[in-house]
């Protein structure tokens, strides 16, 4: 199996970081943007897509900060990250997202983020 590329990936939302945290670290806030459903016991985390299921276990969390996630069917080190990250400056909230894909598969990766990510904003009323 080829490795995993890691990317990166920033969107500024326009929502409190207690908010957002809500959204990236619930069943029920993801269950609104990033999955058809959500359900959790303990730290496992069951995503459901157009009746297809995929577990992933919480790694870490820091409430209000961020949640890493590692899907249970992949036998390597990669993981998906949330990170919330507020400017010191502007007090601008940003969602910094990390992950992990296949080297043809990055691109497309980033648009499905993109698209999710949208449906965050739209949820959360952010421009």
């Amino acid at each position: 199996m080829d490795d995993k590329i890691k990317y990166e990936l920033e969107f500024v939302i326009q929502s409190s970081p207690q908010l957002l945290y809500q959204y990236i670290s619930t069943p029920s806030g993801l269950s609104e943007w990033f999955a058809d459903n959500v359900n959790s016991r303990g730290e496992m985390f069951t995503f459901i897509w157009d009746g297809a299921e995929e577990e992933a276990k919480l790694l870490k969390r820091k409430s209000d900060e961020f949640v890493k996630f590692a899907w249970v069917e992949n036998d390597d080190d990669s993981f998906f990250e949330m990170k919330i990250i507020v400017d010191e400056i502007t007090k601008d909230v940003s969602l910094f997202i990390s992950d992990f894909a296949e080297e043809d598969e990055v691109e497309e990766a980033k648009m499905l983020w993109g698209n999710q990510v949208s449906d965050l904003k739209q949820v959360l009323g952010s421009k």
